[in-house]
């Protein structure tokens, strides 16, 4: 368990000092990601394009706000789970870094992780920019540090909310994981994980329903 809270501890300060982090897992490190949306190279000028007449039309330039979160983004971030894990069995720790809020909760008794990040994506995004953003690429590094694991299913309902599932496997310890991604707003995603052992299913499945009762599991 030593390991485990050390890796933490690392995963911590990592996170706190470059861009943001998709998610998190008992031993890896926070990785870190490119944000899909990023600003156009020139955010001062508009841009001109003839239009099918030969007149000049306008195109909007995109309108980006500041990437540093807000207290509101901290407060989103630290009320998302509500009183959930508010149990002697968790411990909660969390960091403001330059573009998103990381809250971990950690249990040594269920030898377990919850992750949250409030990502934020200056520039807004669309789907195919989070399908881009969680992709094949994204899942390696997010499960770098395990001995192995195996993408099992993904599934999303009609208001855009995403589940992915994994199994893993860490220092002989076999691994259920849920992922969420939640368009919180135009600018804002959230993304949720839970990281229990196998022999946990049922509190996995409490947990999620909680959570998420809209999207508890894939069908």
């Amino acid at each position: 368990m030593k390991k485990i809270i050390a890796a933490l501890i690392v995963l911590i300060l990592i996170s706190a000092c470059g861009p943001s982090a998709a998610s998190s897992s008992p031993t890896a490190d926070l990785p870190v990601l490119i944000q899909p949306s990023p600003a156009p190279e020139d955010s001062t000028q508009p841009t001109l394009a003839a239009g099918p007449t030969e007149e000049l039309v306008v195109l909007a330039t995109p309108v980006c706000i500041a990437p540093e979160p807000t207290q509101v983004d901290i407060d989103r971030a630290l009320s998302f789970a509500g009183s959930l894990f508010d149990t002697t069995d968790w411990d909660r720790s969390y960091t403001v870094n330059n573009d998103s809020v990381a809250v971990t909760w950690y249990s040594e008794l269920l030898y377990s992780i919850v992750f949250l990040e409030a990502l934020i994506f200056p520039c807004s995004y669309e789907e195919p920019d989070l399908d881009s953003f969680f992709s094949v690429d994204n899942w390696q590094i997010v499960f770098g540090n395990y001995q192995s694991y195996n993408y099992v299913t993904e599934c999303r309902n009609d208001s855009g909310l995403r589940l992915y599932k994994f199994n893993a496997v860490d220092q002989g310890i076999e691994y259920n994981i849920r992922y969420w991604v939640v368009n919180d707003s135009d600018t804002r995603v959230i993304t949720f994980m839970i990281v229990l052992p196998t022999v946990s299913e049922v509190l996995m499945d409490d947990y999620a329903s909680k959570l998420f009762p809209q999207l508890p599991n894939c069908q």
